[in-house]
């Protein structure tokens, strides 16, 4: 058994083509609005949120749409009338990719209840043969000497049988097919605690995160998954602070100023 924590990395984020945005602006007279934002690495995906918008309204600049005598100039204030008026299609845009990583399944399987706007690739024990049982437990848990040295008994004792039967089967002997191997990992993966620490890949576009951020940082959530997206919030705001700067944490509870964007 193997005590770890759950960590989350953010490894994707959009990447605008300026080149092609450009042409398509020259074409419908919106080259100012290229002209007054920001460039640089983290700019990007407020600026496909911002563009996404403008494209409903064409308001790249006040004329362009007669209906359109006035614009905002500033993408913080623009973006902030974007999440007080609930228009959260033009945040569909805009994805984030991350590795949630020593994650238990109990927490994957609450995960998987988001499926709108997401997309999911999880490690799969009919593939990957367990020789350890990597597992979280929360601090009320450690604190408790007794509990930490039955459940440690317990998870070792598990992990020996992990052990035990592959040597059993001798699915590390000479010979042995993939697929004879791929039949009884995943037969194994039956007596592997629900608990087991494992690893996924995990896509969500900007209006998704927010409601999942909120949704499994509220105090009735499952405190790992609590404890996941409190740091997924963390790195949002960082991203893209005109997007999520409007939460205020309490408790541990994401609750953001708007919500049903």
């Amino acid at each position: 058994m193997r005590a770890v924590e759950p960590e989350v990395r953010l490894v994707a984020r959009p990447d605008v083509d300026y080149a092609e945005v450009s042409e398509y602006l020259a074409e419908v007279g919106g080259e100012s609005w290229l002209e007054r934002i920001d460039r640089g690495d983290l700019d990007d995906a407020q600026n496909l949120a911002e563009f996404a918008g403008r494209i409903c309204y064409r308001s790249w600049e006040p004329g362009l749409n007669p209906n359109v005598t006035r614009i905002r100039t500033d993408q913080d204030q623009y973006l902030k009338n974007i999440l007080a008026s609930a228009h959260g299609s033009v945040l569909e845009h805009v994805s984030f990719s991350f590795v949630l990583h020593n994650v238990s399944r109990v927490a994957t399987h609450e995960l998987v209840r988001h499926r709108a706007g997401t997309a999911i690739s999880q490690e799969s024990l009919r593939f990957v043969r367990l020789d350890d049982l990597p597992f979280w437990f929360p601090d009320w848990a450690r604190e408790d000497p007794e509990l930490m040295a039955r459940a440690s008994g317990l998870l070792t004792q598990i992990e020996e049988f992990q052990g035990w039967m592959a040597d059993h089967f001798g699915l590390d002997e000479e010979g042995v097919k993939f697929a004879e191997k791929k039949a009884k990992t995943s037969f194994m993966r039956r007596f592997a605690p629900e608990g087991l620490a494992t690893g996924l890949l995990w896509t969500a576009n900007i209006r998704t995160l927010r409601h999942v951020i909120e949704n499994r940082t509220a105090p009735g959530a499952e405190e790992e998954i609590r404890l996941i997206f409190g740091k997924v919030g963390e790195l949002m705001v960082k991203e893209a602070p005109s997007l999520f700067g409007d939460y205020s944490v309490q408790d541990g509870a994401w609750v953001p100023g708007w919500r049903k964007v």
